[in-house]
């Protein structure tokens, strides 16, 4: 029984010194160490592919005409009960291993109460384009609602589109629009 139990504890003590020995190395070093040689009888690991990080062509986010802002009110009256405005736009291109690049599209929108408004859910239409002349990759269309509570008179609403692939052949020449409505964009749907 004692010669049991001494082999027990051997192999446990073995068992730890290994797994000491295969932490070994400096924090957030990716080098080979001491425990990494003895786990892989000294072959020298394939070394990790980072993921492809480069330069792409990512324009900046134009207005579509007439897009930046919404009225509601104003009429004979004079009084605008409420308006909704463009904010923040921003943008992010990511290449893609087969050439292609994804594009993400952040649209800030803010909702304001006029002389004539009152507390409430006001609707905010937002349209995103990419596109590259008369090819469309992306005609997207969201609405989102922006709830002012009573006693307030604003409030600021966003939307993220995401997933919108631009092919290898336009990556370096394709156009990004926002707007607030919905307008039918020109071309067609690539």
């Amino acid at each position: 029984m004692s010669k049991g139990l001494n082999r027990k504890a051997g192999w446990a003590f073995v068992v730890l010194g290994v797994s000491g020995l295969a932490g070994c190395g400096a924090p957030g070093e990716s080098g080979f160490g001491v425990g990494d040689m003895l786990l892989t009888a000294g072959a020298t690991p394939t070394p990790r592919q980072a993921a492809e990080t480069r330069d792409v062509y990512c324009p900046t986010v134009e207005v579509m005409d007439g897009g930046s802002v919404i009225r509601i009110g104003g009429g004979d009256s004079g009084s605008v009960r409420s308006q909704i405005a463009l904010g923040d736009l921003a943008r992010e291109c990511v290449g893609q291993p087969d050439g292609s690049t994804l594009v993400r599209v952040g649209v800030e929108a803010r909702a304001l109460l006029g002389a004539g408004g009152s507390a409430g859910r006001y609707d905010v239409p937002v349209q995103i384009v990419v596109k590259d002349g008369s090819s469309v990759f992306a005609n997207r269309s969201r609405r989102v609602a922006a709830a002012i509570p009573a006693g307030q008179t604003q409030t600021t609403v966003s939307v993220i589109e995401e997933g919108i692939v631009v092919p290898a052949a336009s990556v370096d020449s394709f156009e990004i629009e926002v707007g607030l409505g919905t307008r039918a964009a020109a071309g067609r749907r690539g």
